[in-house]
């Protein structure tokens, strides 16, 4: 009983640091990445369910949803001030750039793999 009350204060604490210390455009991408973990769960467990006839578009959305977490987690370390002296060059509007013209790339080969 201890365990579970000290696991809720860990949360209720982790909670509510993160919501006086995280900036909004962090949180923002926060619930993208949750987003995205969502529909892959979801693309993989119809994938499970139903079968993987079209096996090229379960491939293509799940590779999607994958590059798609990675590009956003990169914006997210970039976009983070507390990484400020590690990406001195890039400005946030710059990483913004290059996550969208990534995503551009991505989506094209996502398209392309359909067949």
């Amino acid at each position: 009983m201890a365990s579970i009350q000290s696991i809720s204060d860990v949360l209720g604490r982790f909670w509510s640091e993160y919501t006086t210390k995280t900036p909004q455009r962090l949180m923002l991408i926060d619930c993208y990445l949750g987003y995205i973990v969502l529909t892959g769960v979801i693309q993989f467990l119809y994938c499970c369910l139903v079968g993987t006839f079209p096996f090229n578009s379960f491939l293509s959305g799940f590779i999607s949803c994958i590059g798609s977490f990675v590009l956003a987690v990169c914006l997210r370390v970039q976009s983070n001030p507390a990484n400020r002296e590690q990406f001195k060059g890039i400005s946030s509007q710059r990483a913004f750039g290059d996550f969208i013209f990534a995503h551009c790339i991505l989506h094209l080969v996502a398209m392309n793999f359909l067949g």
